[in-house]
């Protein structure tokens, strides 16, 4: 195979069948390199594989068996014990689970299973509790010559056998053309595998520990590439030094606090010193605000583009949608009353001449603080003296619409303030891959009372919710109900629960006593303000709602909330709406209705009724539903990384930021050995980056 190269098509494999081809690349394997990169999810390891009697007490040994008995059990203290009984074939060895139900659901009779872990012998027989599982297919047996099996993503008509073949044939024909990025020091230093020796331990490992060492390197190798990306761009940041000075003298600090009836707390004044530092700097500050539901992240954006005003400077404030915007102008316009600050809400549903008279002043400068949508960002926008922007809710912009500013200001650029209410997987990414300086808010303020959640399944529970609910509204408190859509045609099929639907059954019976409103993003946005303004003044007892409630709604009264069908939302939105009560004195109360049975989105509401703290929350959520795209320039869809589970690899992870900000910031990075990983960066990353191909 002396004619194959790492960027042959895929016939030029001889032994790989044509029909196979549209297989291959359905999985995204283009090219005879790809095989090589198209690395294992996990191993199957035969090498501690026991016989019954072989098992030793506490050690780490496995087992492979047939299910023969499933059995789940309520045992005291309403908890419940789930064991799974295999046949070994010389004995039978047991599996047990504590109080996780949803396993007994994941097995089936016949199935071949792994058994991994370190068991005891118990009542007879060896037991292993919470082992690891691998479920195993009929080709999953140990070959002749190779007791550790690599397992990969298939597609349907693929068999992983079929797959091994292909890829030791890409192996055997292509290897030794690899090209090492990483000079050969570095890789001494950091102990590492050659990249050859790499990609063939990862896919024909001779021992776990062998597969591990591989894949590390190979990790290494992909968060090293994107950190110098990151790294590189912040360079470009940095050399851009004619940023605004905006010092934050005692007269300014004292004048900008008085306009807040309440202390800042610890965490608020931390943030602000740190922005405050930036703000300073020469530099155009890009950093991340990271604040928990409550922590009072919209005080500090105020605070920030206040600053700029002082100094004669404009500020915006960014968010997704109008209503969180017009949460902002009202928290603004009534801590700025009587001040001579000129501000304006830029939004989508300005009439003309509203818009023409907003633009007009922007261009001027007589308008100061601009509060709106993406509006702001518009061609016929043109700033007259842009020093800060505040984006909310950052997750929700790509990279090009947080760039849009520097276009329209000139050779000025402003500083950067991107923020969001609960740390979501995306801005996790953000945060690890060190894109952004990141400044953590984690205090709330002083007298916030907590929200006591609970998951509600079946008929009985239900009834006891609503009682419990309709005692707190005659005592006074208010409620929001949510839904996961608007009109119930939206998911016919479903049964979903929809907010029309929804409000026209509560009102008409369940809670036909009180006073029920209905809001959504669909409704006008004069028809929308009028009744949130109506329940903000008590003169509504229930809000039934969409996720249009899902930021910037501060009603201090409201401290029950109600989330039906709570399995179709994330962990980080479903923590983010129950933010929304108990922001008084009062006590609050998050029920979760649903009636699922599937174990993943019982696991995940578990995880909300036992914690408060949303960055738990959010590492929960990473690790449950993945990391979406790192930076922000797609929506939705997989990070440009060919390892994205993060949470796994974050020492990895570390160590490859600080190497990438050790050899960009020395120059390193510049020198001839580093020219093959220099071209492979911008290559794969100039899209995401917008890096400079020139060097």
């Amino acid at each position: 195979m002396s004619d194959v190269y790492l960027e042959s098509d895929l016939e030029a494999l001889r032994g790989v069948r044509r029909d196979r081809l549209p297989l291959l690349r359905k999985l995204g394997i283009e090219c005879v390199g790809d095989l090589l990169w198209y690395l294992p999810r996990d191993i199957l390891d035969f090498s501690n594989v026991c016989e019954p009697t072989d098992l030793q007490v506490d050690a780490l040994q496995s087992v492979r068996g047939v299910v023969v008995d499933l059995d789940s059990r309520m045992i005291r203290g309403n908890r419940t014990m789930t064991k799974v009984l295999i046949d070994c074939g010389t004995d039978y060895v047991r599996a047990s689970w504590f109080n996780q139900p949803w396993m007994q659901k994941r097995f089936q009779h016949g199935q071949t299973v792994l058994f991994s872990g370190k068991p005891k012998f118990r009542d007879g027989k060896w037991e292993f509790s919470h082992p690891n599982v691998q479920w195993l297919e009929l080709e999953d047996t140990p070959e002749s010559a190779r007791l550790v099996l690599t397992r990969y993503r298939l597609t349907e008509g693929l068999k992983v056998a079929e797959l091994r073949r292909i890829i030791a044939m890409a192996i055997e024909a292509t290897l030794h053309l690899v090209k090492d990025p990483l000079p050969s020091e570095m890789v001494r230093n950091l102990k590492f595998a050659s990249l050859e020796e790499a990609l063939r331990g990862v896919h024909q490992p001779d021992s776990a520990e062998q597969f591990q060492q591989s894949r590390t390197r190979l990790v290494f190798d992909d968060f090293f590439e994107f950190q110098l990306g990151i790294s590189l761009r912040r360079r470009a940041w940095r050399a851009r030094c004619n940023a605004p000075m905006l010092e934050r003298s005692a007269k300014i600090d004292a004048r900008i606090r008085r306009l807040f009836p309440f202390t800042y707390t610890d965490g608020q004044n931390k943030a602000i010193h740190e922005i405050g530092a930036d703000l300073t700097s020469g530099y155009a500050m890009h950093r991340l605000l990271q604040a928990d539901v409550g922590a009072g992240k919209t005080v500090v954006a105020i605070d920030t583009a206040l600053l700029a005003v002082a100094h004669g400077w404009q500020a915006v404030i960014m968010t997704p949608t109008e209503m969180l915007a017009t949460q902002h102008w009202q928290t603004v316009d009534r801590a700025l009353e009587g001040s001579r600050v000129n501000r304006v809400l830029l939004t989508g549903s300005l009439s003309t001449a509203e818009r023409q008279r907003a633009l007009s002043g922007i261009a001027d400068g007589s308008t100061q603080l601009i509060i709106g949508t993406q509006a702001v960002i518009q061609d016929a926008v043109r700033f007259h003296r842009l020093g800060v922007v505040v984006i909310d809710e950052q997750h929700k912009f790509g990279v090009a619409q947080r760039a849009k500013f520097s276009e329209l200001t000139g050779s000025i650029p402003p500083h950067v303030l991107v923020m969001t209410a609960t740390p979501i997987p995306r801005t996790l990414c953000l945060t690890q891959f060190g894109d952004l300086d990141v400044t953590l808010v984690k205090d709330k303020p002083a007298g916030r009372q907590p929200v006591i959640t609970s998951k509600i399944t079946g008929g009985e529970a239900r009834r006891k919710a609503w009682a419990f609910l309709k005692e707190k509204l005659q005592s006074g408190r208010q409620l929001y109900v949510v839904c996961p859509l608007v009109e119930s045609d939206e998911d016919s099929m479903t049964g979903t629960a929809s907010a029309e639907s929804v409000f026209r059954e509560l009102r008409d019976s369940e809670l036909s006593e009180f006073r029920v409103g209905l809001v959504h993003g669909r409704m006008k946005r004069d028809e929308r303000e009028a009744t949130m303004d109506a329940f903000r003044d008590r003169e509504l007892d229930v809000l039934v709602a969409t996720t249009v409630i899902e930021v910037g709604v501060d009603v201090p009264n409201a401290t029950l909330m109600v989330i039906l069908d709570a399995e179709r939302f994330g962990l980080s939105q479903l923590h983010q709406l129950r933010g929304r009560i108990a922001r008084g004195k009062f006590r609050g109360y998050c029920f979760l209705f649903t009636e699922t049975l599937a174990a993943d989105s019982l696991t995940r509401l578990a995880v909300l009724e036992r914690t408060g703290d949303g960055f738990e929350v959010a590492e929960q959520d990473f690790e449950l539903r993945g990391p979406g795209d790192v930076l922000g320039t797609r929506q939705h869809g997989e990070m440009p990384l060919r390892f994205p589970n993060l949470l796994r690899e974050e020492k990895i992870l570390e160590l490859a930021r600080h190497e990438a900000e050790r050899v960009v910031h020395s120059g390193e990075f510049e020198l001839p050995h580093f020219n093959v990983l220099r071209y492979r960066v911008v290559k794969r990353f100039e899209h995401v980056f917008e890096l400079p191909r020139s060097g």
